[in-house]
């Protein structure tokens, strides 16, 4: 099964200069609470983007052209193209986290996206798509807490691929 996770802003920005375009605390937390105990794939320029860091417990896949790419780090798994992201899919849950290079690559093997919405505009050098209600059903959606450290109002929506049959 291959879940995207990420956070968008209205316009469906994803990022700014290889970094979230926003600091919004209640959303790491609820990153944290969704990717724990599963298998998170990303390109290379994600995985830099968070300085190269593995996060506790979750194992971290990279996907990149170079397959000799992170072998200083022993944890680190790399996949070069999608047919071994699928193969990886097969028997796990792959929660794929960016960046938009990757989506892009897999957007037509999503089973599952789980994202945060973020009322806001934000500088941003890339875009998520729109989701197509056509091809995905928004099966659950749940306001995020907004107060000091939370600025900005947000929601998080659980959108599932609908069947072809």
């Amino acid at each position: 099964m291959i879940t995207f996770v990420y956070a968008q802003d209205r316009k469906g920005a994803i990022g700014y200069r290889n970094q979230l375009p926003w600091h919004l605390p209640n959303d790491l937390k609820f990153f944290k609470e969704v990717t724990m105990g599963h298998t998170m794939l990303m390109g290379r320029h994600t995985f830099e983007g968070m300085e190269k860091r593995l996060l506790p417990g979750r194992k971290t896949v990279v996907m990149t052209s170079n397959p000799d790419y992170g072998q200083e780090i022993p944890e680190l798994e790399v996949v070069t193209s999608v047919e071994e992201v699928l193969d990886l899919a097969q028997d796990q849950e792959l929660m794929v986290i960016g960046g938009a290079g990757v989506f892009k690559s897999l957007w037509d093997h999503v089973d599952l996206i789980v994202r945060t919405v973020i009322d806001g505009e934000f500088p941003a050098d890339v875009y998520m798509p729109p989701i197509d209600p056509e091809e995905f059903e928004c099966i659950k959606s749940k306001p995020g807490r907004t107060d000091d450290k939370n600025p900005y109002p947000h929601t998080f929506e659980w959108w599932q691929r609908k069947s072809s049959n």
